[in-house]
């Protein structure tokens, strides 16, 4: 079954946070590379700050194009993972040992069948 793991995070991860996952041997490369090799992980990429995000809706006939995220959240989407696992617990056990785990969140979302 395939996953959608939204990595997500505030603002509040900076760059000492991450280097203190890395000394605590939670490199997210690392992460990336076993989840490659064992061949759960089918894509997956950093996104820009939600301060870069553009919003594109459709109303009464009218395009409206915004600047910014949809809604003001404490919590942002930093990158995705596309993930091929048995099941949802293999999901849930795939996604505990990424370093994000311990730093912000990660949402699991199912594809349709």
């Amino acid at each position: 079954m395939r996953y959608l793991m939204l990595v997500c995070t505030d603002d509040s991860f900076d760059a000492a946070r991450a280097a203190e996952l890395e000394g605590e041997g939670a490199s997210a490369m690392d992460w990336v590379q076993e989840m490659d090799r064992r061949g759960v992980r089918l894509i997956g990429e950093r996104t820009r700050p939600a301060s870069d995000a553009t919003t594109v809706r459709i109303r009464d006939g009218r395009l409206l194009v915004t600047d910014g995220p949809y809604a003001e959240t404490k919590e942002h989407i930093a990158g995705f993972d596309v993930l091929e696992c048995r099941d949802l617990d293999e999901a849930i056990e795939v996604a505990s040992k990424h370093p994000m785990a311990r730093a912000g969140l990660l949402e699991l979302r199912p594809f349709w069948p």
